[in-house]
């Protein structure tokens, strides 16, 4: 049985049936021993009346009168079982079977249990007698005369072991009908119970042959009644699924806009080579057209350096110690600001710089912090307007360094503003081509503060808009 259901039902039954071999052996020797011990003494009590019945009526070395005769059979009726008088030397001389003849009569009692019988005051065990059909419960005693304590003989009483075996069978089958109804009852419930316990997991099994076949809503439901364990394994199950879900998204998004992005500098430049070969461009205009080639050969690079730089961010998941280094912030953002200088003055911008008068010590990857200074500068130079301003300013609050650098311009919509850091995200669909972007910045920029474990935020109201991330502060 390779299901659950199957597996389940079959080690219930084989615990049951030992559990129930077991208990069944237990109960047998428990009864038995309790039958037996009941036998014993009841049969200890015959025979110690006997032997005081036959002490009474010993008289002249015999025990043969009539009137011990009647008594002897008597007692056995009443007792209900047999009784036998031997005298010293274990002969047989009186028997309860017959009041004046018993084929006993004359016959010696076995030596091993005359033995017994002489080292005891009283003893009992089960075996054969001699005479008698089956094995028996026998008890016997000696006859001892109070006046001068000699033994005179044997006084023996037994009863057949067939009473006790009858009341083992009884009991032995009211106990295998109640296991066997207890066993059925316990299979059907089990059977109940383990099909509710598979149930979850056949419905996640489904679940996930759905979602490989493509169906990415799949979802398992839960209802409440449930295994701790099956909740736990059906919620990990809808998360990896919502994961799941979301990165095949993100992967058909990243397709669709990188073909997207790729469509028109791809087509340009086709074109204008066609052009060039084929001699629908004059020889006076190809260094303008191949100037137009050069340029977008250099953006589809950055976009290629780009896409590698986004691959090596995600493949590290973390920046080892190793490559963590002390620096100052204000040095390096400083460093940053200078490259932007002929862009800066090309657009006539005010630059708006506030530093603290002493060093922002941090420990980081002082290239990757580099990078996010720069294309957050490249931006806010970027969307600057001519003659516009552009703010970079670095402060500390507690164990924190707060790096800032924003810009005037157009304000971005409240709605826009969750999405800045997505993959190939542009605010202005419209002039996207047209400048030289790809959308990927701010995503590398976020990218890398997160796996310093640190946040960046941004925020636009009344045409200036700033972004801020953090760094750990090491003075």
């Amino acid at each position: 049985m390779r299901t659950m259901q199957g597996r389940t039902l079959l080690t219930t039954m084989i615990i049951f049936l030992l559990a129930l071999l077991v208990l069944g052996v237990a109960l047998q020797a428990s009864v038995r021993d309790y039958l037996t011990d009941a036998a014993f003494e009841r049969l200890d009590n015959d025979s110690k009346v006997l032997s005081e019945l036959a002490e009474a009526y010993y008289t002249d070395s015999t025990l043969t009168s009539t009137q011990f005769l009647l008594n002897l059979e008597l007692t056995a009726r009443i007792s209900n079982m047999d009784a036998i008088i031997c005298d010293s030397k274990g002969r047989i001389v009186q028997c309860s079977e017959a009041p004046t003849y018993c084929v006993h009569l004359g016959k010696y009692i076995q030596t091993p249990v005359m033995q017994e019988i002489e080292n005891k005051q009283c003893a009992h065990y089960t075996r054969l007698l001699e005479g008698y059909e089956g094995v028996r419960h026998i008890s016997a005693r000696p006859i001892v005369l109070d006046a001068t304590g000699e033994v005179v003989g044997y006084a023996l009483v037994s009863a057949p072991i067939t009473d006790t075996l009858e009341v083992l069978s009884r009991i032995s089958n009211m106990f295998m009908m109640g296991a066997l109804v207890v066993m059925l009852i316990s299979i059907l419930v089990m059977a109940w119970v383990s099909r509710l316990q598979s149930y979850p997991l056949l419905e996640m099994a489904k679940k996930a042959r759905a979602f490989g076949h493509g169906e990415l809503d799949a979802r398992v439901r839960l209802t409440g009644s449930e295994s701790r364990e099956v909740e736990e394994l059906a919620v990990a199950f809808n998360n990896m699924a919502a994961s799941l879900e979301k990165s095949e998204y993100s992967r058909r998004e990243f397709v669709a806009n990188i073909s997207h992005e790729l469509k028109t500098p791809m087509t340009t430049i086709g074109g204008y080579i066609d052009g060039i070969l084929d001699g629908t461009i004059p020889e006076s205009k190809q260094r303008y057209y191949m100037q137009i080639v050069s340029t977008e050969t250099k953006r589809l690079s950055r976009l290629v350096r780009s896409m590698l730089d986004v691959s090596q961010l995600q493949t590290e998941g973390g920046i080892p110690a190793d490559r963590m280094s002390r620096f100052d912030v204000q040095e390096c953002a400083g460093q940053m600001l200078i490259t932007f200088e002929q862009k800066i003055v090309s657009k006539d911008i005010q630059v708006d710089v506030d530093f603290p008068e002493h060093p922002a010590y941090t420990v980081a990857q002082q290239d990757y912090i580099s990078q996010v200074i720069y294309n957050l500068l490249d931006n806010a130079v970027k969307f600057c307007p001519q003659g516009g301003t552009l703010s970079l300013k670095i402060r500390e609050q507690g164990n924190k360094i707060y790096v800032s650098v924003g810009n005037d311009g157009e304000t971005i919509p409240p709605e826009e503003l969750p999405l800045l850091f997505d993959r190939f995200h542009k605010i202005d669909k419209s002039r996207a081509h047209n400048r030289d972007g790809w959308g990927l910045g701010l995503y590398i920029v976020k990218t890398i503060v997160g796996l310093h474990g640190e946040d960046i935020s941004v925020t636009s109201m009344d045409g200036h808009t700033e972004f801020t991330f953090t760094l750990p502060l090491m003075n």
